[in-house]
């Protein structure tokens, strides 16, 4: 039994870094530990649920209902986050300097996270919400980087970077620009992947001494509310496009002409925000409209997904041994539909070609196929054997027991 301690958790505005974290610290808490949980005010009502204090922050980042405030370009995305974590920096000197934590965890962007724990010399964990850097990435990524170096503003921006880590404390100082902030960025000491290891791009090659798998961090999500399959409904499917990129009405009209008619299924069609439902034309009784579900919940009854698998919903539909048909919309969701399809439990369609026939095909070959079925089963096992959340307050118990 450890004793109480105080655990700084630093994440930023984005529902994928924040829903990942909160039922380690929800188990934190049972635990005894205070939590301090740094967030912009949007995440205040989220982050209490959890029975951690909220420290607010003003970010910089564009907030879920402004998808459009995100820009292509790599050096100005990269901005961003430096821009954010400077804004954050004065929130946690100010919070933190006197009432010190004892441990700081921190999400892969909560850069002033580890800042602060290094200046202050006290244990940093990442809490990973997707994969991470496996040993070779950089040189197997290398035509990436390149880009962000010598892109317009690239080289500005690692000296921005690097000058603020320096004026911070941050311990590396004693390397290249370039080489300093990428290993800072992407090098976390120790990491704590809330992602099912079978996700993870080159498993092989990850450290073991520094990076833990502990698989999906679900916990209690009654507040959420609970979904029940409508009584006559043979198979269950769940559409979904997360909560960002969710202004796709021809999509969803795809899905409707797709799924509306298939004898003996009932579909969940999640809209989001940024889509008007008299957009959708005529639906059908057989598919249910709704702004958001509580996916756990429907998913622990549902046949099959359709997602844009992002990590947060790739790693539940594994979890719940659901078949995907993957439609990637930003970021990781790509490679993370490519693992998906490599696993063997997903079908890969990309927006464009997404038609209603497409759909149709894929649904209808991934539920049929018994290989599908006994693949998902044996990746539910595994990732279930992870540990989860139980595992992942251990593990971060231990590095209090290092300090």
């Amino acid at each position: 039994m450890f004793r109480p301690a105080h655990i700084l958790m630093v994440s930023v505005p984005a529902h994928g870094h924040v829903n990942p974290s909160l039922a380690v610290i929800t188990e934190l808490v049972a635990r005894g530990h205070r939590v301090s949980y740094v967030n912009d005010p949007s995440f205040r009502e989220t982050v209490e649920s959890t029975g951690a204090t909220f420290v607010p922050y003003p970010t910089k980042l564009p907030l879920a209902d402004d998808p459009n405030g995100w820009m292509e370009d790599p050096v100005a995305i990269q901005e961003l986050f430096l821009d954010d974590a400077l804004s954050m920096w004065p929130v946690l000197l100010e919070a933190f300097t006197e009432d010190r934590p004892d441990l700081v965890l921190c999400d892969i962007a909560g850069y002033a996270g580890r800042a602060l724990g290094e200046r202050l010399g006290v244990p940093v964990v990442q809490l990973s919400p997707t994969f991470v850097g496996w040993e070779g990435f950089e040189q197997d990524l290398a035509e990436m980087f390149e880009a962000i170096r010598t892109g317009p503003g690239g080289a500005e921006h690692y000296r921005r970077f690097a000058d603020w880590l320096a004026e911070a404390g941050a311990v590396r100082r004693d390397v290249d620009a370039f080489k300093n902030v990428d290993i800072f960025k992407n090098r976390p000491e120790r990491a704590v992947a809330l992602v099912p290891r079978a996700l993870q791009p080159n498993a092989d090659r990850v450290d073991d001494r520094r990076i833990s798998f502990v698989g999906p961090c679900f916990g209690d999500r009654a507040h959420q509310g609970r979904w029940q399959r409508p009584a006559g409904a043979e198979k269950v499917l769940l559409v979904s496009l997360g909560s960002a990129f969710t202004h796709h009405p021809a999509f969803y009209r795809a899905c409707v002409q797709a799924f509306g008619d298939l004898p003996g299924w009932h579909t969940v069609l999640q809209i989001g925000a940024h889509t008007d439902p008299a957009e959708l034309g005529e639906v059908p009784d057989t598919v249910e409209v709704r702004r958001w579900v509580p996916q756990l919940s429907v998913l622990a009854q549902a046949d099959a997904f359709v997602t844009h698998a992002g990590m947060g919903g790739s790693s539940e539909g594994l979890f719940h041994a659901v078949p995907m048909i993957a439609v990637p919309q930003a970021t990781d969701q790509f490679a993370n539909a490519d693992a998906l399809v490599g696993l063997g439990v997903a079908r890969r369609l990309d927006t464009e070609e997404a038609t209603p026939e497409a759909l149709r095909a894929a649904l209808l070959e991934l539920v049929g196929d018994p290989a599908v079925a006994g693949r998902l089963r044996e990746l539910s096992a595994a990732g279930r054997a992870e540990g989860g959340t139980a595992r992942a307050a251990d593990l971060i118990e231990a590095e209090l027991g290092r300090r």
